[in-house]
């Protein structure tokens, strides 16, 4: 299995904090956001590398901070050359630049740069190789704040009957985390997808358009989860630190 972090993004919404760093690099509590989800990985037996796809601006930046990183598995960093918000790749865009570049043939674990959780990644890894592909999940419990995410329907084995990103009127309150396994067999299927002209941005598209291909599975996860999005959720991520796997 091989992990990919997904950190290409410029957060435009945590002006003036990322105009000059990265929001994965952001500091919560006394390590850097990426670094909770790092120590997190190196809990998985038989990881084979842990990939970061970033853009040119913070490129340096993220090669300095994996230089000096205490990562018992190797970091690999990927710049995917653009230099603005408007010549991104797009989320689904990056893994295929990943997948494509590295000439990845494993089973592939991918994760938002900007997520903090106490989600057991080794638990999470484990589960979703004996289903296939998976999506964890979040109950958010209110209708209004599940609008912001893809919300997914579950019948009773898990498996996905519906994925929709950002419903005007979701179904569930149970929502994406943007931690997704998908089987080595299934990335080829991103090249279908993108080349359909699926949309590259949000990861939610290709997952809404792959449940209706194969079968995917949800994991429905209940600790603690911040998506960090605005200084807000920055704040509250910073005051409960202490909680995370680290």
């Amino acid at each position: 299995m091989e992990a990919l972090i997904l950190a290409a993004g410029y957060a435009t919404r945590l002006y003036p904090l990322t105009l000059e760093k990265a929001k994965p690099l952001l500091t919560v509590g006394s390590k850097n956001i990426i670094d909770y989800t790092i120590a997190n990985l190196n809990g998985i037996k038989g990881l084979k590398r842990i990939s970061v796809v970033c853009n040119n601006k913070f490129n340096g930046d993220f090669l300095r901070w994996a230089e000096s990183s205490d990562s018992i598995v190797s970091i690999e960093i990927l710049n995917d050359g653009s230099e603005e918000d408007g010549e991104k790749l797009g989320a689904i865009g990056d893994i295929r630049f990943a997948v494509q570049k590295l000439g990845i043939r494993d089973d592939l674990l991918v994760i938002g740069g900007d997520n903090l959780f106490d989600l057991n990644l080794a638990d999470f890894a484990l589960a979703a190789g004996v289903k296939g592909s998976t999506v964890c999940l979040y109950d958010v419990k209110e209708k209004k704040l599940a609008e912001k995410y893809a919300v997914v329907t579950l019948d009773k084995t898990d498996k996905i009957v519906k994925f929709e990103e950002k419903p005007s009127n979701p179904d569930t309150t149970l929502v994406s985390m943007c931690v997704y396994y998908y089987p080595r067999a299934v990335l080829p299927m991103i090249n279908k997808y993108l080349d359909s002209g699926g949309n590259p941005d949000a990861p939610g598209f290709f997952n809404q358009w792959l449940y209706k291909k194969t079968d995917v599975y949800g994991y429905v996860f209940n600790g603690k989860w911040f998506d960090i999005g605005d200084k807000e959720s920055l704040r509250s991520a910073d005051r409960a630190a202490s909680a995370f796997l680290i």
